[in-house]
């Protein structure tokens, strides 16, 4: 009886042990910062160097305050509150290469063929050289309720007509030239 029990005590830790790591696979998703406050984000991140402060956002229509997670590393992430307190979230941004990513698997990098994958549909883009520069349509595909939001540069030649505030219409090739490839991730309730 004694084997039995200490057979049964030690399969359990190793079934505690190994959901301790799933959850801290997720601690450097996106979606882990979501309905969390200053306070606890620190508690989460407590390595954090946090820098805070307030600045014209939305093509300079409103004042946010806003806090930097591990600042001038390829780790920072940009969150920006909706009251000064710092209780409510209103998004987050990233476009450093670190550790961060979506729940999904989306990255800094991740491919258009890759996040067309993700997403189960096509995706359609907005054209660049403007604010929301290669912002992504979820085109009714499985994200397109996800609150996330995707930027896309292009990493190939750029012709004019790819440019401007309007959706994109290219073709398999065109596309292909582009080498398009997640730039910015941010998360908006």
């Amino acid at each position: 009886m004694k084997k039995l029990l200490l057979l049964f005590v030690s399969i359990s830790l190793v079934a505690c042990g190994g959901s301790k790591k799933a959850v801290k696979s997720d601690k450097y998703t996106i979606e882990s910062l979501q309905n969390k406050n200053y306070e606890q984000i620190l508690g989460m991140y407590s390595d954090a160097n946090p820098k805070n402060g307030s600045e014209m956002m939305e093509e300079g229509t409103v004042e946010r305050p806003y806090t930097i997670l591990y600042p001038g590393t390829e780790d920072e992430i940009l969150i920006t509150w909706k009251n000064e307190s710092k209780t409510s979230i209103f998004d987050i941004s990233y476009s450093e290469n670190g550790k961060w990513s979506s729940a999904k698997g989306i990255k800094i990098g991740t491919t258009y063929d890759e996040l067309t994958r993700i997403n189960g549909k096509e995706v359609k883009f907005y054209g660049f050289g403007w604010d929301y520069s290669g912002a992504v349509d979820w085109n009714g595909g499985k994200l397109e309720d996800s609150n996330i939001r995707v930027f896309l540069n292009p990493q190939g030649k750029v012709a004019g007509k790819f440019y401007g505030d309007r959706m994109i219409d290219a073709t398999p090739e065109e596309i292909e030239a582009l080498n398009l490839k997640v730039s910015t991730i941010m998360y908006r309730d």
